[in-house]
């Protein structure tokens, strides 16, 4: 335990339980189901969210750093009645009303390197398929030379494959949002549809 008093603290971390107190930081996964009001887990540093790796068998998965609420944030929160975290996630000291789940998985939060010891190869993307092609070559050159009459170098479906990463991580996190493990078309619709609003 840190030693914080039990005023202080917001919820424990899901493998040491080391208290993680109010404005705190701690670790989340960046896998959708591990952050559902079901599941809400959460780690106090990136070795704990490693030591959940191989019980989860995630296909790819990292550490993503968020902030815990205030104090203030927090009764505010239970006061609004808000969706909570399981009742195992809770401190052992009961609270009145149920806490606010963690922020679901964040992108452009990913922890950097120097947060903490480096990920194992099970926590971050596979880099063999981060270089995947992801379109069929020949139909997306078809398409173009039909449409244009022009040809497609090679070098342009290396920056179509990681456009579409990019949109499936965008995606997966609006899924993870709505508490589905299946990415539907309204999802990407949704990303595009923000990418456009942010662009103006």
């Amino acid at each position: 335990m840190t030693g914080l008093a039990s005023d202080d603290i917001w919820l424990h971390c899901n493998i040491c339980k080391k208290d993680i107190g109010f404005g705190s930081s701690y670790f989340v996964c960046s896998v959708s189901t591990c952050n559902r009001k079901r599941t809400g887990l959460i780690f106090c540093s990136v070795p704990c969210f490693q030591a959940h790796l191989p019980t989860a068998r995630h296909r790819d998965a990292w550490a993503e750093q968020e902030k815990a609420p205030s104090r203030a944030e927090w009764q505010a929160t239970q006061n609004a009645g808000d969706n909570a975290l399981p009742d195992r996630a809770l401190p052992d000291r009961a609270l009145p009303a149920p806490a606010a789940p963690p922020a679901a998985p964040n992108f452009r939060g990913a922890v950097p390197a120097a947060a903490g010891p480096a990920p194992t190869t099970a926590s971050r993307p596979d880099p063999e398929a981060a270089l995947e092609v992801l379109v069929v070559v020949s139909k997306l050159k078809k398409y173009v030379r039909d449409w244009s009459g022009m040809n497609t170098s090679d070098t342009a479906v290396a920056v179509l494959s990681d456009h579409l990463r990019e949109l499936c991580r965008e995606a997966t996190r609006q899924a993870g949002l709505d508490g589905r493990r299946t990415v539907l078309d309204r999802d990407f619709t949704k990303v595009l549809k923000q990418r456009r609003e942010a662009s103006r």
